[in-house]
């Protein structure tokens, strides 16, 4: 990743929260931060949820999935089930909320070192710019460059299928080198609603774009989703 590419996200990944544009489409109520700061629900074996998968353009659901923690060891390991019982590429995570096999992508993607997965503190100021390699699942050989900043956007009450939440509402804005030369310049942007008392997020949304190389100018959208909590135990 050349030097223009890091200054870029620098600048651009301030641009949302210097002017306080949103990125989501679901919305929650801004709330005061709870006192005493929510503590995050310590992983165990047997916890559960399950999310609803929708296309944010046209509103079609896509399907569900349900996430179920089955190790904890040197590893966490959540295992995953579609709608129809089938299992599906398990996330990997290296401590609690540090991932190191995402699910999350269109991809299976491989961290090292691995990323958090909401704040590492649950404070209304906290922001952080992280730097890792990724490869895509069965090309371990490969090491792609990776930037992420998150930053909290603030503590909202947010209503989902499963219920009503107190979240961590937070962006991600992610730069990423592609697998494919020619695309460039790639982006992809979270905004995800995390429950402390539920270990999990609640709802999350992504986005993303890329140009191709030697058309610098013309961005190309990718899909747009989101996700919504059904039910957890």
């Amino acid at each position: 990743m050349n030097l223009s590419r890091r200054t870029f996200i620098a600048s651009a990944a301030l641009a949302p929260v210097a002017c306080g544009v949103p990125l989501s489409y679901e919305r929650g109520i801004p709330i005061a931060a709870p006192k005493p700061t929510p503590t995050v629900r310590p992983p165990q074996i047997g916890q559960e949820w399950s999310y609803i998968k929708k296309d944010v353009f046209n509103g079609k659901t896509l399907g569900l999935v349900t996430e179920r923690i089955s190790k904890i060891g040197p590893n966490i390991v959540i295992d995953r089930r579609d709608q129809d019982g089938g299992m599906l590429p398990s996330e990997i995570q290296t401590s609690w909320g540090m991932v190191a096999t995402d699910t999350q992508w269109s991809r299976l993607l491989n961290f090292n070192p691995s990323l958090p997965l909401w704040p590492l503190e649950l404070s209304t100021d906290w922001s952080k710019q992280f730097t890792t390699k990724y490869s895509v699942a069965g090309y371990s050989d490969s090491s792609l460059n990776w930037q992420e900043y998150m930053s909290v956007q603030g503590w909202e009450k947010i209503t989902v299928p499963a219920g009503e939440f107190v979240a961590l509402r937070f962006q991600n804005l992610i730069n990423y080198e592609s697998s494919d030369a020619n695309k460039v310049d790639c982006i992809r942007k979270e905004t995800v609603w995390f429950a402390p008392q539920i270990g999990r997020w609640v709802a999350r949304e992504a986005s993303g774009s890329y140009q191709i190389q030697g058309q610098i100018g013309v961005t190309i959208l990718e899909g747009s989703y989101q996700w919504q909590l059904t039910s957890y135990k």
